[in-house]
């Protein structure tokens, strides 16, 4: 499975309804407890849709029985058979997996049955065809389609009635018939007749009112001879087929019969088990549980019910389109910790994309660049390691453990960056007169020149932004909204005019501006007159976009699209100005902590241990505020450039987070006098 890269979906949840008596009550919610996948909604009063959900289980699993019982049922010894393996192996899986497995098993014997079936037929009807017509042959060798010959005038027709009918309804029939010939074998008579087309109707419901029938003539221009003589090679072949058929039937029922075996033993517990709790619904004996589980833990909780309870019930559904279950997000490890974050703003509904991907990258990188210090880093994780805890309330719950592991993976993207940038408590190196640490001089100037950070982070900005309007416009497409598909589609060709506007408004080449952090061909003149329609096109797709999705009202809010956008990308140039400050905030610590140490008045080496010491004061105060303001803003800003200027623009939320009914086996258990 390819891992999410910008957006995911919440896991597959199926609604799961526990039906057992009263009796097992306590050991079945135990038995939930300690599986831990159910999220518990109320339950209601079992309803007769309930009932009839167990009595249409009971139908089904009888009808399986009948099905393996006819497998069993081609062979022809008698012996006990023993299943390799326990009833309850089959017994304990979900009832819908045994279905699937019988059915698919019995598909396999009903081809074979029915070509048995069709075979026996023929040769059936041939036996009969070469016993009847061959009495005819006594009068006459005609063709077999006169036999059945049906034209405008008259027609012909063979029929088998008993004999005693035929002789009590010969005198009448002959009145209608042009011609006959008849024959007896045992209490049967065949007769042949031509009569006329007019009184059809008449002499077929004088014979089958008699108990006759019309004898069915096969098709072809041979005689009765030829006819009588190919039916007893055919007779021969299909019975040579039939009997092999019937040897393949045994073949695969004597491959099959321990499994068979094992799946009547399971379908007989089954029928068993529902005939109880079918009586016990019918008096209310019965406890209902109802709730939602991962599609993927179904099979497990099924097991270990069936496996502890003795007389349960259990139905499992698709979620209707009415319903919202509960959300359990289920990105990768790497991403997992982040889904703090997305909480924070708003917990995903069921059938809404689960944005943590992206907000992973994005609050990284964001608190990364923010603080770019290999030493604050290193104390930011420090301070989630062993203080974070304590500073909220003391439990170390699932989601400050979470909250520590974002800390953590910031604060590395921080200390990667410091380490690039050569920023150790901001430019430390040069108050003990070392070299510049930096390892990748590029990073290090994007880092510490206010104008290259400031382009760095509103492209980035232009990037991240726009990654939100595409979602927000694939939203649109999904449901069809035409104003939104207009707007933002005008909003894209708004921001490629804007080449245009930026020249001729500030003079500014847009690849010159960007040759600070990435390398850039010059646009040609005619880029940039192209640009203007865009531009203008764009401003008129903002403009009807608005009015198709919100009327009137949308005449005036399209000014706050295009204004937005600009607001939206200039507000992450607060990436660049935290950074800066807890650079240049460092920086000027370090130059006042020897500064002040120097206005000490005292001479000698009192001087030099005062001075020290105050230049040592003044170093750690500051930077341990300067880390705490790092700290601090760069948390606070990086939600805010996720939440206000990305998810704001495709994102909803509103969902409920999947809490399971679970165990907690060595729960934390705080204790004090503040406890």
């Amino acid at each position: 499975m390819t891992p999410p890269i910008i957006i995911n979906s919440p896991e597959s949840m199926v609604k799961v309804r526990v039906v057992t008596l009263k009796d097992y009550s306590e050991q079945t919610l135990k038995t939930l407890h300690e599986v831990g996948v159910l999220h518990v909604e109320e339950a209601k009063e079992l309803k007769p849709v309930d009932k009839a959900a167990i009595e249409s289980q009971r139908k089904e699993t009888a009808e399986l029985a009948t099905f393996v019982n006819n497998m069993l049922g081609y062979l022809t010894e008698k012996e006990e058979v023993l299943p390799e393996e326990d009833v309850d192996v089959i017994y304990t899986r979900p009832f819908s997996e045994i279905s699937r497995e019988v059915r698919s098993l019995y598909t396999r014997f009903a081809g074979l049955y029915e070509k048995a079936v069709r075979t026996d037929n023929e040769i059936e009807e041939l036996t009969e065809q070469k016993r009847y017509l061959g009495l005819l042959t006594q009068y006459y060798d005609v063709r077999l389609k006169d036999l059945k010959f049906s034209g405008d005038y008259l027609f012909s027709r063979v029929f088998v009635l008993p004999t005693e009918a035929y002789q009590a309804l010969r005198n009448e029939l002959e009145g209608y018939l042009f011609e006959s010939a008849a024959a007896t074998v045992e209490d049967e008579t065949v007769l042949h007749i031509i009569a006329k087309v007019e009184n059809r109707d008449t002499i077929e419901s004088l014979i089958n009112g008699a108990g006759g029938r019309a004898l069915l003539i096969p098709d072809g221009n041979q005689t009765l001879g030829k006819f009588l003589t190919s039916t007893e090679a055919m007779l021969q072949k299909l019975e040579v087929s039939l009997s092999g058929t019937y040897q393949e039937l045994r073949n695969k029922a004597g491959q099959d019969k321990k499994t068979l075996a094992l799946f009547k033993g399971a379908l007989t517990a089954e029928r068993q088990r529902l005939s109880v709790l079918s009586r016990a619904c019918e008096t209310k004996y019965v406890t209902l549980v109802e709730g939602w589980i991962p599609e993927n833990s179904v099979e497990a909780l099924v097991f270990q019910l069936k496996d502890s309870i003795e007389y349960i019930f259990i139905d499992t559904r698709e979620p209707e389109a009415v319903e919202e279950p509960p959300t359990k997000m289920k990105n990768p490890a790497p991403m997992r910790p982040f889904q703090v974050v997305v909480n924070l703003f708003a917990t995903p509904r069921y059938r809404e994309w689960d944005p943590t991907p992206i907000i992973a990258y994005s609050f990284a990188a964001f608190f990364g660049l923010m603080i770019a210090d290999v030493v604050y880093a290193a104390g930011m994780i420090l301070i989630s390691r062993f203080l974070i805890v304590r500073f909220l309330g003391g439990t170390k719950s699932g989601a400050v453990v979470l909250l520590q592991r974002v800390l953590y993976i910031c604060g590395g993207v921080g200390l990667t960056l410091g380490l690039l940038s050569g920023s150790y408590l901001g430019n430390i190196h040069t108050l003990f007169g070392l070299e510049d640490p930096s390892l990748v001089a590029g990073v290090q100037r994007m880092l510490q020149d206010p104008l290259t950070f400031v382009i760095l982070a509103l492209f980035i900005g232009f990037i991240h932004v726009n990654i939100g309007h595409v979602l927000a416009l694939i939203k649109a497409i999904k449901a069809g909204n035409r104003g939104a598909i207009v707007a933002k589609v005008g909003l894209f060709s708004l921001q490629f005019g804007a080449l245009y506007i930026i020249r001729a408004v500030m003079n500014v080449d847009i690849p010159s501006v960007l040759g600070l952090i990435i390398k850039l061909p010059p646009f040609a003149p005619q880029v940039y007159d192209i640009s203007l329609y865009f531009a203008i096109a764009g401003i008129g797709m903002i403009v009807a976009g608005n009015f198709i999705e919100r009327g009137g009202l949308g005449a005036i809010l399209w000014l706050f699209d295009i204004t937005g956008i600009l607001g939206d990308i200039m507000s992450y140039a607060r990436i660049a100005g935290v950074g800066l400050a807890t650079y240049y905030l460092a920086a000027v610590f370090n130059m006042l902590g020897p500064l002040f140490g120097n206005l000490l008045p005292f001479s000698g080496m009192a001087g030099v241990i005062a001075g020290g010491t105050l230049s040592v004061f003044i170093l750690v105060i500051g930077h341990g505020v300067n880390l705490l303001l790092s700290v601090l803003t760069g948390f606070i800003h990086s939600l805010r450039l996720c939440f206000v200027e990305f998810l704001f623009k495709f994102y909803e939320g509103g969902g409920r987070i999947y809490s399971p009914f679970k165990l907690i086996k060595r729960p934390p258990v705080l204790v004090g006098a503040k406890s």
